[in-house]
């Protein structure tokens, strides 16, 4: 206990240290790109990103950054819409176990004004609405779920981010839960009012923000839309050091291949070394590596398995996540559809379910408060007979789980994709980033679903249409090297390896010419570009 004491005090220190030097790094840079930027011609582009970040710089802070600055030496205008305290409570900045507690602004505002350093910045404050806190007084939490105002649904644009930050997708009608939620509208309001002001003082050519899931971005995203203007989102993308960057809906990936797109040789290697790295657990996910130690099944495990007739594992997802939105389009949510796998489970007693947690669930300083665990717990599923449930901290290996299955099932988890690659038959429940593609069986009901599960326990055997496979290789392929556009010239990993900092290099290399990122990221925005990299395989 001491030593981890010990230990978390040396990497608090560090991880101030470095903050500062990266800080210092970050001005120092933009105060030469202020320098380097010629003169400004025509409408601006809006950068908006409030949920990404407080102080250390966050990977999609540094790829929002550098993005704005790249714009900025091409001549391109560039206005930041930029928080100081604007907001009665940000995403970022709630205390979930305190929700009154007031965000930290004075550290937020410190932070921006670092970043945009020498840049065009117009910033809001919150000025409250009394109309609008009259129509709140004394709502409940469903009707607050609901609440329009001024033909703005705010209480949807809210959810999402009072969910992930409350880390549970069924919120509890209580009232820390209703002030949450009353303050998030009342906040995303007063952005909605100030981010039209810009917009008709501006006349911005486009708007770029991240994620456009939470609410502050998910509001701008609403205005911008209801007025014509072009909104583009970003995420990290599937490789270390990359972003994701699309029109649509960031937070789902879309993705247009080529009907004619085959891979090659080399490009048929490239992804096979990969997926040989993949399948032993070394990877990572915006910054966080997953299955450091992953085993094989042990002997204790085959043994039961042995008595089973088949082996059926069902892998879910992490319920709060900005991904799950865009899932629910079968089921409402994936509790819904794993109360309904359960009744099936008691009828088919000759076939063991492996119902695996996702092991972002119990991540630090994320973990999920409405879990996997809890609904198995609740449900007295591990009392079942033919259930094995794997905790999200149990490094059992998923590829040789579904290497000895008769099928698998997901809710919309990446691993249904790898389990396609693997030649494998997938039942899927929710939509998911590959669904775009015909890769796994995805029923379009819940009838439908519950037909095809029963079809799929009962049959001998179950044949898996050649195009799964091809088209899994295929989204794949074009997410890694396609649609992860690399940033690792100008970052490297921090302290904790969710936060990046800023190298010092040449600010030439931000330039269209010199790196094929930027030339894809200019393109998408001013031209109407697909944001997909010209490949290069050396």
């Amino acid at each position: 206990m001491k030593n981890r004491l010990t230990e978390f005090y040396i990497q608090n220190i560090q991880r101030r240290l470095t903050r500062h030097l990266n800080n210092l790094q970050i001005w120092k840079m933009a105060r030469r790109v202020a320098k380097a930027v010629p003169a400004a011609e025509g409408a601006p582009v809006i950068f908006f990103k409030a949920s990404s970040g407080v102080d250390d710089l966050s990977w999609n802070s540094a790829f929002h950054l550098l993005t704005s600055w790249a714009f900025r030496l091409q001549g391109i205008p560039v206005q930041f819409f930029a928080c100081n305290a604007g907001m009665t409570h940000c995403v970022l900045g709630t205390n979930r176990d305190n929700v009154k507690q007031k965000p930290p602004c004075a550290s937020c505002v410190y932070q921006s004004k670092t970043l945009y350093t020498g840049a065009d910045v117009k910033t809001f404050s919150f000025n409250a609405d009394e109309k609008l806190d009259r129509s709140l007084f004394n709502l409940t939490l469903p009707e607050l779920m609901d609440f329009e105002f001024n033909e703005i649904p705010l209480g949807q644009l809210c959810l999402p981010g009072l969910r992930w930050i409350l880390r549970r997708h069924h919120l509890n009608d209580d009232n820390p839960t209703r002030y949450l939620l009353r303050e998030y509208i009342r906040s995303a309001w007063n952005i909605a009012q100030e981010f039209e002001a810009l917009i008709k003082r501006s006349k911005p050519r486009a708007m770029v923000v991240f994620n456009g899931q939470m609410y502050p971005e998910a509001t701008a995203k609403f205005v911008a839309r209801k007025h014509g203007i072009r909104t583009l989102t970003h995420e990290v993308g599937l490789r270390p050091k990359t972003v994701f960057f699309t029109e649509g809906e960031a937070t789902a990936y879309p993705l247009h291949i080529p009907d004619e797109f085959e891979l090659n040789d080399a490009q048929n290697a490239r992804l096979d070394e990969y997926l040989s790295k993949r399948f032993q657990g070394d990877f990572t996910m915006a910054g966080m590596k997953f299955w450091e130690n992953m085993k094989g099944l042990g002997e204790e495990f085959l043994a039961k398995a042995a008595t089973f007739k088949q082996i059926v594992p069902i892998f879910t997802n992490v319920i709060f996540d900005t991904s799950q939105p865009h899932a629910n389009t079968v089921f409402e949510d994936m509790f819904t559809w794993l109360d309904a796998v359960l009744d099936v489970i008691k009828k088919h007693r000759e076939t063991l379910f492996i119902i695996r947690a996702h092991p972002d669930e119990m991540r630090l300083r994320k973990a999920s408060l409405e879990t996997v665990a809890n609904w198995v717990a609740d449900r007295h599923d591990a009392d079942e007979p033919n259930v094995i449930f794997v905790p999200p901290h149990e490094t059992l290996s998923s590829y040789e789980l579904i290497q000895r299955a008769k099928f698998t099932m997901i809710y919309n988890s990446t691993i249904g994709m790898e389990a396609s690659i693997m030649g494998e038959p997938v039942l899927c429940a929710g939509k998911a980033r590959f669904t775009q593609y015909p890769t796994v069986f995805f029923p379009q009901s819940m009838g439908a679903y519950g037909e095809k599960l029963e079809e799929m326990l009962n049959a001998e055997s179950i044949e898996v249409p050649a195009e799964f496979k091809r088209n899994a290789r295929r989204f794949l392929y074009y997410q890694l090297y396609f649609s992860s556009l690399p940033f690792g010239e100008y970052l490297e990993t921090g302290v904790r390896t969710s936060h990046a900092l800023l190298q010092d290099f040449d600010l030439e290399k931000l330039s269209p010419e010199n790196s094929p990122t930027i030339k894809t990221i200019l393109d998408g925005v001013l031209d109407n570009g697909d944001f997909l990299l010209k490949e290069n395989l050396a």
